[in-house]
């Protein structure tokens, strides 16, 4: 069986994690050219949540309050800066996304802090674990912010309409 020694592994993980976070201001300024949409806003929890398959295996099981901590910091600490940015606005009767360049300093200073946080953990538990918590508090974070687009997304399709 192949060994991958822990730093090569924390390095991968770390540009991996530092190139999926440029590719998220990447996409996010291109939809921000196209109208959004109910299933634009609902698609990406429900994509994410497949990755709750990590925990068929073993060794990214945590303790059960774990995963509540991770959910209740991702919900309510890390969702509220991107709930702040978010902005909609109306075109041609069509509603948009609207940049701000807040919402990229928000994602790298939320990528500088979960790299610090992940430093922290992985000394105390292993790195699938380490990565199964992290997980649990970016759904948490995502969902809670998906939820107040929808909700946003409702309001102003309803004011739009009257």
């Amino acid at each position: 069986m192949l060994q991958i020694s822990p730093s090569l592994l924390q390095l991968g993980t770390t540009i991996g994690t530092v190139v999926i976070a440029l590719l998220a201001i990447f996409i996010r300024f291109k939809a921000s050219s196209s109208p959004v949409t109910i299933k634009k806003i609902i698609i990406p929890p429900f994509g994410m949540s497949t990755g709750f398959l990590m925990f068929v295996a073993p060794f990214t099981h945590i303790p059960l309050w774990w995963a509540a901590i991770a959910l209740v910091v991702g919900w309510f600490l890390f969702s509220y800066p991107l709930i702040r940015s978010t902005h909609f606005k109306i075109i041609d009767g069509q509603i948009y996304a609207d940049r701000t360049r807040s919402f990229v300093f928000i994602l790298l200073g939320m990528l500088v802090v979960r790299m610090l946080l992940h430093q922290v953990i992985e000394q105390y538990i292993s790195i699938p674990q380490t990565g199964a918590i992290f997980f649990i508090l970016a759904f948490g974070m995502i969902v809670r912010w998906r939820i107040f687009m929808f909700k946003e997304y409702k309001a102003m399709t309803q004011a739009n309409l009257l």
